[in-house]
């Protein structure tokens, strides 16, 4: 088990940060600790200073229900802390609240009803927000709720590895759950003409902002004193991380059909502006039948090709029994997947005891949206081999996925298979992550240059 004194010196300091700044921004890079560095601050902060008397955590579902109660177990000082998990249904959640605990956690979805629950009599005196960035929309509920509630909270904390993976017009709401509008303005329109001039629009219709000249360092500038950030590379000696393309080829009349398919879809939009909206849309059909089966009108999927399918088979028959670590799209993809693959004895991750399963090595094939399994769990025990069987736009979900198994206490060298379909909207999604480019721009560079391409002969008659 380990001790305080195993803690690295970046740990401690980031712990003192946290006990200097009541409220704060801890932006450290994935597989850096943050879970283990809050508790030991918290338990100061309850058991030594005792200034804070009640803890939240909000967190994702996942990393809720067993991340930080696996972190207590395997740290000396931190084992007699005790935690809450307010979980499950309306009943269950009132009952864990009336658990006597040092630390309750709530994944973030519950906020509002927590937030309704209280009102006015919101007991935590310090809250943690775990992956701080699932707070970045301004118009969500769960960001108006505790908005509400944050004049009560004498402490808080925001966690996350990317703050800004869209852009830092992100970081407004984020950074107003620390400091109430201090730094950054109290209004999201006040940040905005301040920092940013509007980028695409119809009228007056603004679809995103686009940073002034020197808004990013005015930006980082005005938080400084409250948000500390810290990339793993420069922290810890991971293994090796090799990326593999695996490029696959349709036969010549499945491409044919993809292309047509393609274009179809394409020219359906040809006296449309092209909005993120129905980029997104698009994309969604033509990654889909990228991975082998496309939705109709009625939610039935329709089977194009079986191609990935075979690649996948053939990375787990070279594994030779090594454990896999499968990211899919859709849903399609995991029931096509099970049924394929069925001689692995394929496991969606579903919760806390797959997760123990997997890093006990007892599945050989786990099977995961990276929506689920994008931040905070632990699965570097369980194997080193990760295949993205469909592809996603999301720069945030694609690295916090992979940092599963490329993270701290990983043994081995991690091998992340990407299948590409060559030809398809695949290779622009791979091409826009590996540059971490802004997807959302790359989306849209992807589909005009479609349109151009498919509209040309037109414009020339």
């Amino acid at each position: 088990m380990l001790t305080a004194a195993d803690m690295h010196d970046y740990q401690q300091h980031t712990v003192n940060f946290i006990l200097d700044n009541p409220y704060c921004g801890v932006f450290l890079g994935m597989g850096l600790g943050k879970t283990a560095i809050v508790l030991t601050a918290l338990d100061q902060l309850l058991n030594d200073y005792f200034e804070v008397s009640k803890v939240l955590v909000i967190a994702p579902l996942r990393v809720a229900e067993s991340t930080w109660t696996d972190e207590i177990g395997k740290w000396e000082h931190l084992r007699h802390l005790t935690i809450s998990r307010i979980l499950g249904t309306a009943t269950q959640r009132k009952q864990a609240l009336r658990v006597k605990a040092d630390v309750y956690i709530i994944n973030r979805e519950n906020v509002p009803w927590l937030v309704s629950y209280y009102d006015a009599a919101w007991p935590f005196d310090m809250v943690v927000i775990d992956e701080l960035s699932s707070f970045k929309s301004h118009q969500a509920q769960r960001f108006k709720t505790l908005r509400q509630v944050r004049p009560l909270m004498k402490r808080v904390v925001g966690l996350t590895g990317t703050p800004a993976p869209n852009g830092l017009i992100d970081l407004w709401s984020q950074v107003y759950l620390l400091d109430r509008g201090e730094r950054l303005f109290p209004t999201i329109g006040r940040y905005r003409e301040t920092y940013f001039k509007p980028g695409q629009r119809n009228g007056h219709v603004v679809y995103d902002y686009k940073l002034q000249t020197d808004g990013e360092s005015r930006i980082h500038e005005k938080i400084a004193d409250i948000c500390m950030s810290m990339q793993a590379v420069d922290h810890l000696r991971l293994p090796a991380r090799v990326d593999n393309i695996v490029g696959l080829h349709l036969p010549l009349a499945m491409k044919k059909a993809y292309d047509d398919f393609e274009k179809a879809q394409v020219l359906a939009l040809m006296d449309t502006e092209i909005t993120a909206v129905n980029a997104a849309g698009l994309s969604n059909k033509l990654l889909q039948y990228a991975n082998g089966a496309v939705y109709d009108s009625d939610k039935v999927a329709h089977e194009a090709h079986k191609i990935k399918l075979e690649a996948l088979e053939e990375i787990l028959d070279t594994a030779n029994g090594q454990p896999v670590l499968a990211f899919y799209t859709y849903k399609h993809d995991l029931s096509r997947i099970m049924a394929h693959c069925k001689k692995y004895k394929p496991k969606k991750l579903e919760g806390a005891a797959d997760i123990r399963d997997w890093n006990a090595g007892r599945i050989s094939l786990l099977l995961a949206h990276p929506a689920s399994a994008g931040h905070g769990l632990n699965l570097q025990a369980g194997g080193h081999i990760v295949v993205w069987f469909g592809q996603t736009w999301s720069l945030e979900l694609y690295q916090q996925a992979n940092a599963r198994l490329h993270r701290q206490g990983q043994k081995d060298v991690v091998i992340i298979h990407h299948l590409i379909i060559q030809g398809t909207l695949d290779e622009d999604v791979i091409a826009a992550l590996q540059g971490k480019a802004d997807t959302q721009e790359a989306l849209l560079g992807a589909v005009k240059a479609r349109l151009e391409k498919y509209t040309e002969g037109a414009n020339l008659s």
